[in-house]
């Protein structure tokens, strides 16, 4: 090996001598390399001792700055020094190490800034948000019983029986399935957001507004506010009702002294009660609102028993209906408020006199005065007010009975009518309170099905939210569509209609009418409805709150910042204040029957929009629109959109109109103060894809991780025919965009454009031709410039328009750079590494583009990620997107990372698939370990040969044909020799393995000097010197890829695709041929192989 000395240290020497002398030499050390093997067959590793690290750095020169070092510390080389990821080791300050991040990726409460970087952190609440309790909140508990509890209340209690015997059995039917499937339809498309990523507390309006960006989030969030505020205000009307109703009638401030005036009397004791009832709630909420959340199972307990009573009730009407006598006269209902007998007269000691009921149409007790018309023309009867199940009344109440307010409730019998009606207003007839008709009916009843968003609402306190949120809605909802369907019958098939259309009970002396169907007393019904409708006020007033003061926080909407602050320990004051006063404002309105349409409007407009959200998000098929919960469709939404919409103008048009105008104002106060949020919003992704109107848009801000897909900038080589090379790039391309986003094809020609303008048409023209073969949906550009390099630096630079720019750009490995007579192709290469790494744009390198799939699709296989440092999750997303072509779609992800010696890789593994649950991927998960550092023979051998191949053609300076010829002969000889090897590995099983130190080395170095020594190992030994002048990064660069190559070869051979982290170039240009040999080591053996490398930015997120 003198020779090579001689030539390197070479002073006045010939210089075609010496050339043939180094590449004899060449020759030689490629065959001890490929004889010595890799350390995994049969290898001598040689580990360099702490102290031995001071070895000269640089290309044979100890002076010579490193490429893969920077030397600005002089430590840093030694930091990894022995490491198996020394290849990575540049970049690690801004692409961290997999297995060093992944613990924090898993652990969503404490992402790192990049990752989270949708929701900006207060600095002066940044020690409360680190410290996140642990949640422990299951299925049934935090999510099914809260809906349950939100879905069941007062309407069900106080005006259901009233809905069915106006409306009928049918027709009550149809405004049950109507809003049910609705809230159904709503929550399938909820579950679909919930499950599409983390959902942090804050629930149903972080959902939205995330979804539907700022100005929708902030205009819908606020609907959403007001109609869990007038909720607030029907629940206390609610409770109000129930108490002077049913309770205490003799608490009543106001009392009626004609028929006419009790309406009103009604109204004001509503009002000044009401009021009350707010300030104290309002008050329970200020003091404490920890007692209102615990006493919300006891609330919960009243309305399950509640329900449990009415079935208990109706289950014994078959064998023993109640006693609840009904008074008739005619065909007209009673009120049995002023007589207990139903009869005009009694016979008391063999005298005829007269009853109370007398008194009522009479003007005095005697037989001969003067009574009502009406009264003298009819008897009286009493009916049973509570038939039971078997008695089949069902068929009487199966069809509707409304009428306008004022009109008499009678029963389908015969009477003699009266000449003179005049004076039916002032007898003691049950009578409608408002005008009943269908639509008015469906406003009042909606209220009954909402609160199905209790449960992610609670999202912060669930262990699991993306597998509580849709099964404990999905089954409350299905729990109480049940529920309310079968009360429906059972009231119709039960009670006798004359009953049901009494709405307060006055035929049977004030009794609430579902109470006289409970069992075994009517006070369970009335005592667990009054605590029902106290504890959802209750919960009404501490949810609306704190939900402005989420609106607030954000600051969309900048008047209401002032409702974000509250007391120290963060109750929102100032929100419940404002809170309380919208709620009065709907206590004043003082009736449940026209504020519940009130709130229809505001939750349908809610609902509206969620399902909006899920049937554009699923429509535009964003590369992070990926659900858990799979079982959603577009339609399905688009029907729950329609539906919401048709119930709004159903129940009443000019509220519809209303609230649509207020959500329309504070929607372009909004766009006119300038949301300046970015959450990510699928409006911007439509924005995206319909250009053609939004580029003004889109060039405001970058789109956010949520919407980030690869716009793909694809660099193509031309043959001089001026024909695509590689075609395939095509396919893979279109294959990964799915026709979705931007797609540019480009292309550079040497020369200037007036002498090559024709070329530069035919060239265009020759790739549009290749993109339709390909079916790649985009735009060619075809650039002509003095030179390569420039011309894609320019395409790098200017593609795209405005917000339509890409941010990733695909090129073809340069398979044939060794043999290339001209370096400028590698050269080019390694630029446009740099160039998209500058323009932070991320770039994916195929190798061996020609042996990817066309159309054809493949059979099941894996591709295969190999996960080695974070550089935005780009890793992830790819596979992803290429699932989602029909070529790929049997193929299953597996994803790999390397630990460390000191990497715990079992909670590496755990963390890991925690970290792709919340990224809703579906992947197999692997962790490789790759404890042994010590660097081989083989290694030091490899970079042997690519440090002197580099010196040698820098330092003589060879002809084109020289260089080419010189390195042909080197790469035949290293196949040749390596095909030997593997014939001889087979014959013989010894394997050489051992760990050197100074000592060992020379008792070795002496042990081998024995004539039946190895004559390779002998020859190595000799070379120890010129091991210790070479650059050590090189080594331990190489020993990374020789390495990585290994484990992946091993893991990933029968892949489909194999996915791989791209090191970064060289600082020092010097390094460059070295960089190319290091790339080309780590991908040998591989069939398909995609280099990746991030463009600096997050591109996937655990977020929804």
């Amino acid at each position: 090996m003198a020779l090579v000395k001689s030539g390197i240290k070479r002073s006045g020497t010939d210089v075609s001598g010496v050339l043939l002398a180094a590449s004899q030499a060449l020759i030689i050390r490629a065959q001890i390399v490929e004889t010595l093997g890799r350390p995994i067959s049969a290898s001598l590793s040689i580990s360099m001792e702490p102290g031995s690290s001071s070895c000269p750095r640089g290309d044979g020169n100890p002076r010579e700055s490193s490429p893969f070092i920077n030397n600005a510390d002089d430590d840093k080389g030694t930091l990894y020094d022995g490491k198996n990821m020394a290849l990575f080791e540049e970049e690690m300050d801004s692409n961290p190490m997999v297995s060093s991040l992944l613990n924090k990726l898993a652990n969503y409460t404490n992402l790192t800034q990049g990752v989270r970087e949708h929701e900006e952190a207060d600095e002066d609440e940044g020690a409360k948000k680190q410290t996140v309790k642990s949640p422990q909140m299951g299925t049934f508990i935090g999510v099914y019983l809260p809906c349950l509890q939100n879905i069941l209340g007062v309407i069900l209690f106080l005006r259901m029986t009233w809905i069915v015997g106006t409306a009928g059995i049918l027709e009550s039917f149809i405004i049950v399935s109507m809003c049910c499937s609705c809230t159904m339809l709503t929550a399938i498309s909820m579950s679909a957001i919930a499950t599409n990523g983390v959902v942090p507390a804050g629930g149903s309006y972080y959902m939205i507004s995330r979804s539907l960006g700022p100005e929708f989030g902030g205009a819908v969030g606020l609907c959403f506010y007001l109609g869990t505020t007038f909720a607030g205000a029907m629940y206390i009307l609610g409770t109000i009702e129930i108490l002077l109703t049913y309770i205490v009638p003799s608490a009543a401030i106001f009392k009626a002294e004609e028929k006419a005036q009790e309406a009103d009397a009604l109204l004001n004791n509503m009002r000044v009660y009401g009021t009350c009832c707010l300030t104290l709630m309002a008050l329970v909420v200020f003091v404490g609102v920890k007692y209102v959340n615990k006493l919300a199972l006891v609330f919960l307990a009243c309305v399950v028993l509640s329900i449990l009573a009415i079935y208990a009730g109706v289950i014994k009407t078959i064998f023993e209906p109640p006693i609840f006598p009904v008074c008739l006269l005619g065909n007209r209902t009673l009120q049995n408020h002023g007589f207990d007998k139903c009869m005009k007269t009694e016979i008391i000691d063999n005298v005829t006199v007269t009853t109370k009921l007398w008194s009522l149409f009479c003007k005095g007790p005697e037989l001969n005065a003067s009574c009502n018309e009406y009264f003298t023309l009819n008897n009286v009867t009493e009916i049973q007010g509570i038939p039971g199940l078997t008695s089949g009344v069902i068929s009487e109440n199966m069809w509707g009975s409304y009428g306008p307010a004022g009109m008499l409730v009678e029963k389908a019998m015969p009477s003699v009518p009266a000449s003179d009606a005049s004076q039916d207003k002032h007898m003691p007839y049950v009578v409608n309170d408002i005008t009943a008709f269908f639509t008015l009916l469906v406003g009042i009843y909606f209220p009954s099905v909402t609160g199905i968003m209790a449960g992610s609402n609670r999202s912060g306190d669930l262990r699991d939210a993306q597998r509580s949120i849709p099964i404990g809605t999905i089954l409350a909802i299905a729990t109480t569509t049940i529920i309310y369907l079968s009360c429906v019958v059972m009231f119709g098939a039960c009670i006798e209609g004359v009953l049901l259309r009494d709405k307060f009970g006055d035929s049977v002396k004030g009794n609430l009418v579902i109470g006289t169907l409970s069992w075994p007393s009517p006070w369970v019904i009335v005592i667990g409805s009054f605590f029902s409708c106290c504890g959802a006020g209750l919960q009404s007033l501490t949810g609306a709150p704190r939900l402005l003061q989420a609106i607030a926080r954000d600051g969309i909407v900048p008047f209401l910042e002032v409702f974000g602050h509250g007391k120290a320990n963060g109750e929102p004051t100032w929100a419940l204040l404002l809170t309380a006063v919208i709620c009065e404002s709907g206590i004043l309105i003082a009736s449940l029957d026209a504020v519940a349409p009130i709130l229809s409007m505001f939750f349908l407009m809610c609902y509206l929009f969620v399902n909006l959200a899920c049937a554009l998000q699923t429509l535009l098929r964003t590369p992070n629109w990926r659900p858990r919960f799979k079982y959603y469709h577009w339609t399905l939404s688009f029907l729950g959109m329609s539906l919401c919409l048709a119930l709004m103008f159903i129940s009443s048009w000019y509220y519809a109109l209303v609230a649509m105008l207020i959500a329309g104002c504070i929607y372009k106060y909004i766009e006119y103060r300038g949301a300046e949020k970015e959450w990510g919003d699928g409006i911007r992704g439509l924005s995206l894809n319909a250009a053609r109107y939004a580029l003004i848009r889109l060039e405001e801000a970058p789109p956010h991780t949520k919407n980030w897909r690869p716009q793909l900038l694809v660099l193509l080589n031309l043959d001089s025919e001026l024909s695509v090379k590689h075609p395939r790039l095509l396919s893979f391309t279109t294959q990964l965009k799915a026709g979705k986003g931007l797609t540019i094809v480009g292309s550079v020609l040497e020369g200037t454009f007036l002498s090559r303008e024709s070329d530069a048409k035919r060239a265009e023209q020759s790739i549009k031709s290749a993109m339709a073969s390909e079916k790649t949906k985009g735009f060619c550009h075809v650039v002509v410039s003095s030179n390569l390099r420039d011309g894609f630096s320019h395409l790098i630079q200017s593609a795209g328009l405005g917000g339509m720019k890409h941010n990733s750009v695909l090129m073809a490995w340069p398979t044939n750079w060794k043999q290339s007579s001209d370096p400028q192709s590698w050269k080019n290469f390694i630029e446009t590494i740099r160039e998209t790494t500058a323009a932070h744009q991320a770039l994916l390198v195929a190798k061996n583009v020609d042996s990817f799939p066309h159309q054809e699709r493949l059979a099941e296989g894996t591709i295969d990620v190999w996960w080695i440092v974070h550089d935005g999750g780009l890793l992830m997303l790819l596979p992803f997107l290429l699932q989602q072509h029909k070529v790929w779609r049997k193929c299953k992800m597996r994803i790999f990372t390397v630990a460390q010696l000191d990497d715990n890789s079992i909670q590496m593994k755990k963390d890991l698939q925690m970290f792709l649950y919340h990224l809703r991927l579906n992947a197999e998960v692997e962790v490789v370990e790759m404890h042994d550092s010590d660097i081989s023979a083989f290694t030091y051998e490899k970079t042997l040969v690519m440090e002197q191949r580099s010196q040698m053609l820098k330092q003589m300076q060879l002809s084109r044909t020289e260089r080419e010829r010189e390195a042909q002969l080197i790469h035949d000889r290293n196949t040749a020799s390596h095909a030997a090897l593997n014939d001889k590995a087979d014959v013989s099983p010894e394997r050489v393995h051992m760990t050197w130190t100074k000592d060992k080395f020379c008792t070795e170095r002496n042990r081998n000097r024995d004539h039946s020594a190895n004559m390779a190992v002998r020859d190595l030994f000799s070379m120890k010197p010129e091991w210790e002048s070479l650059n050590q990064s090189n080594v331990r660069c190489m020993h990374t890829a020789i390495k990585l190559n290994e484990v992946v070869a091993n893991k990933s051979q029968g892949a489909h695709l194999v996915l791989l982290n791209m090191p970064g170039p060289p600082k020092n240009r010097g390094g460059d041929e070295n960089y190319m040999e290091f790339l080309e080591v780590l991908m040998e053996g591989l069939n398909r192989v995609l280099l990746v490398r991030g463009g600096g930015r997050e591109v996937i997120t655990i977020y929804s």
